[in-house]
């Protein structure tokens, strides 16, 4: 720290220092001569200045910075940490301003912490909720077609094999949602080792496409490619989950598109970057829906959502997927325009 930088708090106690001595000395010496000399004053007042704000500057260095000091760097050491403040090494900075700068950065931090905590006890509350509701639709449909046929509906050829089905049908939603909420589980704490390798991304979109063709076609949207992407495009990430990356990501340009329109995949490389972007025609998303779209069971109409199936897992699981290999997702859409998700990979070249 700098201490040559002359606090005011200590000229002014330097100064009334001063003054007091000097009007005590005047008044001793009236009382005893009877008369006060002007000049011997004054300069009694200078050289008492001048001791009062040197025994102070030391004092004040000595004591007051040194406790300053340690208070700072313990303030400091709860900050965390960022690109040192070059300020600090080239100017003179006050040691009260400089640590009123680092306690007002606390707080502000832990006011952060505390907003941050209340929406994450909001998110937590809102989460079990929309799980139990996820969980709870399938649970009753099957309790009813179970009820059903234990009723006699078993006995009834008419819907004893359908009611089975459909009960079947509710498990297997079921079972989705617990594989979900477990690959996601997993990928936030990091057991989830990722198998990554080096492989021709380009050539794992186009196999993607063929097996969404089909899919696709119900509602006559074209999947395509920006190019041909003749020459490899190699990456190097966890081929399997990129795949799931991709299919989920083409799979809601399908489910939210319009029909007779088109879903437009373009790969370009950016530094050591691939950059992955998958463009739609669809029915897009309003802005307020955006920062929250990648969150688990959010759902921007739940109603339709729910008829178009899935979990209300798919973005989250590809956020994380992606997030797992260091790597960024962004979304950008307009409504009746459509959506378009941009991700990165890692070059393997």
């Amino acid at each position: 720290m700098n201490k040559l930088k002359i606090p005011a708090l200590t000229l002014v106690l330097s100064l009334i220092s001063a003054i007091l001595q000097t009007l005590l000395v005047s008044i001793i010496a009236y009382k005893i001569t009877g008369a006060a000399n002007f000049s011997i004053m004054l300069l009694y007042f200078f050289i008492s200045f001048i001791i009062s704000f040197f025994v102070i500057y030391i004092l004040y260095n000595n004591i007051i910075f040194d406790k300053i000091d340690k208070l700072y760097l313990k303030v400091k050491a709860l900050q965390p940490k960022e690109i040192p403040n070059t300020e600090f090494q080239l100017d003179e900075v006050d040691a009260l301003e400089r640590l009123e700068d680092e306690i007002n950065k606390l707080a502000e931090e832990r006011n952060k912490e505390v907003e941050q905590h209340r929406n994450l006890d909001s998110y937590r509350k809102e989460f079990l909720g929309n799980v139990s509701h996820e969980l709870k639709t399938p649970i009753f449909n099957i309790q009813g077609y179970v009820s059903t046929l234990i009723d006699g509906g078993v006995d009834d050829p008419t819907i004893n094999i359908e009611y089975l089905k459909r009960a079947d049908k509710s498990i297997d939603r079921m079972i989705q949602i617990i594989d979900d909420l477990e690959t996601i589980s997993q990928l936030e704490v990091g057991t989830l080792e990722l198998e990554r390798e080096k492989y021709d991304i380009a050539q794992q979109i186009k196999e993607i496409i063929e097996a969404l063709e089909f899919q696709a076609s119900r509602k006559n949207i074209r999947l395509l490619l920006a190019k041909k992407y003749d020459k490899p495009i190699i990456v190097h990430a966890d081929k399997f989950r990129i795949r799931q990356v991709i299919v989920n990501l083409l799979t809601n340009s399908i489910k939210y598109g319009k029909e007779n329109g088109k879903t437009l995949i373009t790969i370009n490389l950016f530094d050591e970057q691939v950059i992955v972007e998958i463009k739609d025609d669809g029915i897009g998303i309003e802005e307020k829906h955006l920062s929250r779209l990648f969150e688990r069971f959010y759902r921007v109409d739940k109603g339709r959502s729910r008829e178009q199936g899935g979990t209300g897992l798919g973005l989250a699981i590809v956020k994380h997927i992606v997030e797992a290999h260091n790597e960024t997702i962004d979304v950008d859409s307009k409504v009746n325009e459509g959506t378009t998700f941009t991700f990165t990979i890692k070059r393997g070249d």
